[in-house]
């Protein structure tokens, strides 16, 4: 048995974990072609999914020594507990890996980047549904015999190349395979695509794999601190409003109220922000404790009122998606050149209600008065488009559209969101002298609202439900605490199973 056992060959099995367009196949084909030049047996096999993101695809590479005059008997798919190398494209993929056992402990090598591609279920939650990066990342490693992570998408986009090249030659630095980092190099330069900024993202991961240092998880983006106050904010016309602020401002909120100033400015105009300090002011005018240390009232105003100054419309998306930065961004995404043609097309599917919020309050109103008129226009307007933003007709469409911006204080759907902005911000001046737990947490209930259609109405009714919950909470010691509980079960779930549950138990009204 033990003569048999010196006979076997040396295996290496590999699994690899990556999402569409991460050139996964890419890089096994690279391992292949590594294996194969050095005279071992290589072959590699793939299970597409289409669960997760773009679909994420698991690879399996099983490498066995030369073995002359003999044909080796390999395996089509990784088992858990017999993987030597995993891969992933994603750091919850590699969280993934661990789950499905691929990774072991005092075997299993583990290279990962530590950057997040968010699954559908994290997108779709109405809160925050981003997966605990941290929690996975300790998981990750203290089950991997040896980690190598680090950011290999940001790594291989600063070589201009793609991810595939810098977890190539972070397998090559990791020392996992027995092959030599000029063997790696070699594979690439036969590949005569992209050889160069492929040989800068491989020496890079390589390097990056000798360190063997796992970084920090990506920051929540829900608890980041604000960043400084943005250069736009920063022209002469709205000097006075910045003075304004550090003069009538508790300094604690200076960073937010000039992060809200310059989101309203952008969003309409200098009169526009303008308002937005005149609505924060009003609302401190009503805390007696409005020289308090935290400044956590004017915090929180300072943030939630800008969000609900600067709602979304058709208006606001059209100038989006025609502004110079966006197409620059693109072009970014997709490494173009300075000489290639970088197309879009945008899907565009309004509905009357997005029609009719365009339109003065008053021609709305008449319109709405006449059913068979508004049906006429419903069954032209409301439907599918398909804009090509990157031609002029396409563009012009889309710009006419977000000119719109200097009419939108005569419209409909503004109309209505001052008359919501007003009401939810009166309804925290008469509760803030006397609770300010509950006032503080019906400021952070407008969090349920955002995006617009359907998305929106959602999430406004579900706001409305927190405020009638908040007025049947008032006078109770545990207030503030019960809405903001009240506030996560609204934000769980998209169907509303989670609050519904919630109310009844603080027996209030559904």
């Amino acid at each position: 048995m033990s003569q048999l056992s010196t006979l076997k060959p040396h295996s290496i099995h590999i699994a690899i974990m990556a999402l569409g367009g991460q050139g996964g196949g890419v890089l096994v084909d690279w391992i292949v072609r590594l294996a194969e030049h050095a005279g071992w047996t290589a072959q590699a096999t793939s299970v597409a999914g289409v669960a997760q993101r773009t679909g994420a695809t698991i690879y399996y590479i099983e490498l066995v020594e030369p073995t002359p005059g003999q044909a080796p008997v390999l395996a089509l798919m990784a088992v858990p507990g017999d993987v030597d190398v995993l891969i992933a494209a994603e750091l919850m993929e590699a969280g993934r890996a661990v789950e499905r056992g691929l990774v072991t402990p005092g075997r299993t090598t583990v290279i990962a980047s530590s950057h997040r591609v968010f699954a559908i279920q994290e997108k779709m939650v109405s809160g925050n549904g981003i997966a605990d990066s941290a929690q996975v990342l300790d998981i990750v490693r203290r089950e991997a015999r040896h980690l190598v992570m680090a950011d290999m998408q940001a790594l291989a986009a600063g070589q201009g190349s793609v991810i595939s090249a810098s977890l190539f030659g972070a397998l090559a630095g990791s020392g996992a395979l027995p092959f030599a980092l000029a063997e790696f190099e070699a594979v690439v330069e036969r590949s005569g695509v992209g050889v160069k900024p492929s040989l800068a993202a491989l020496r890079a991961g390589a390097a990056v794999a000798r360190s063997a240092a796992a970084p920090d998880p990506p920051a929540d983006p829900m608890h980041t601190a604000p960043r400084p106050l943005p250069a736009t904010a920063a022209s002469a016309q709205l000097q006075p409003l910045l003075e304004r602020i550090r003069a009538a401002f508790p300094r604690p909120a200076w960073d937010w109220l000039g992060e809200g100033l310059a989101r309203v400015v952008d969003y309409q105009d200098a009169a526009y922000g303008g308002e937005y300090l005149d609505h924060v002011a009003r609302l401190l005018a009503a805390d007696p404790d409005a020289d308090a240390a935290d400044g956590q009232v004017a915090i929180e105003a300072a943030r939630w009122v800008a969000v609900a100054m600067s709602y979304d419309d058709v208006i606001r998306v059209a100038d989006l998606k025609t502004r110079a930065e966006r197409s620059a961004r693109l072009r970014r995404e997709v490494a173009a050149g300075a000489d290639d043609v970088v197309g879009s097309e945008e899907y565009f599917h309004p509905r009357m209600e997005e029609v009719m919020g365009l339109l003065p309050r008053r021609l709305a109103d008449w319109l709405d008065g006449s059913p068979r008129l508004r049906d006429w226009l419903a069954s032209r307007l409301s439907r599918g488009r398909r804009i090509r933003t990157h031609t002029l007709r396409g563009h012009l469409q889309l710009h006419l559209v977000a000119g719109l911006r200097r009419w939108r204080r005569s419209s409909r759907r503004h109309a209505e969101e001052l008359g919501h902005l007003q009401a939810w911000l009166a309804e925290v001046q008469q509760v803030l002298p006397h609770d300010r737990a509950l006032a503080l947490e019906l400021l952070r209930c407008r969090r349920l609202v955002k995006g617009y259609s359907d998305t929106h109405a959602r999430g406004s009714s579900r706001f409305d439900r927190l405020l009638r919950a908040a007025r049947e909470l008032r006078g109770r010691a545990d207030a503030g605490p019960a809405l903001g509980a009240l506030r996560e079960a609204a934000l769980r779930d998209a169907e509303g199973q989670a609050l519904s549950q919630r109310l009844q138990t603080l027996g209030l009204a559904p």
